[in-house]
């Protein structure tokens, strides 16, 4: 599988809008997190039911079942970073490298069916997860290992924006 690796600090999602997708991230409230995340990965069953899931439209861009597949992981990451923060005072973030993950996870063979089930599933414990946070805990923070600080509305923000994001890279117009 060849993948180019994505080596853009992101962060920027949560200061202005993305031109891509359209989300103003850093505008959406603690207590609109958990509904959003549910509402950004809603289409992926379908998405992953397409005849040509695991078609990339070009040689460096992924395919919807491999954009899946980062989007199931995502959701997991995100949970487990979410409960670092609540749990643990400022917690450093375990390194995730993404493209390494999608190349050991050979992303590009997963099944689509699982990795649809999975998406649903781990959307259900994130956004539960999101929606019982309180606003006193908002402001706890953790650190991602490229020294990126977040608190936990921000982690929210920022999960939000790659869902949505990723959603947008899959669109049956592009």
């Amino acid at each position: 599988m060849t993948i180019s690796p994505d080596n853009k600090d992101w962060t920027w999602v949560l200061r202005e809008r993305c031109p891509d997708c359209g989300l103003d991230a850093g505008s959406v409230p603690l207590a609109q997190i958990g509904p959003r995340i549910r509402e950004a990965t809603s289409g992926w069953t379908e998405r992953l039911g397409r005849p040509d899931v695991a078609l990339r439209p070009e040689l460096f861009t992924w395919s919807p079942l491999e954009y899946g597949a980062h989007v199931r992981d995502v959701l997991t990451i995100m949970r487990g970073r979410l409960h670092l923060m609540l749990e643990n005072d400022d917690p450093g973030f375990p390194n995730w490298d993404q493209d390494r993950a999608a190349v050991d996870g050979k992303y590009d063979q997963a099944d689509p069916k699982d990795v649809a089930a999975a998406i649903a599933a781990n959307t259900e414990l994130l956004s539960s997860d999101f929606a019982a946070v309180s606003e006193e805990h908002a402001g706890r923070t953790g650190l991602r290992s490229n020294g990126s600080r977040f608190t936990v509305l921000t982690l929210g923000q920022y999960a939000l924006h790659d869902l949505v994001h990723h959603a947008w890279d899959v669109r049956e117009e592009r």
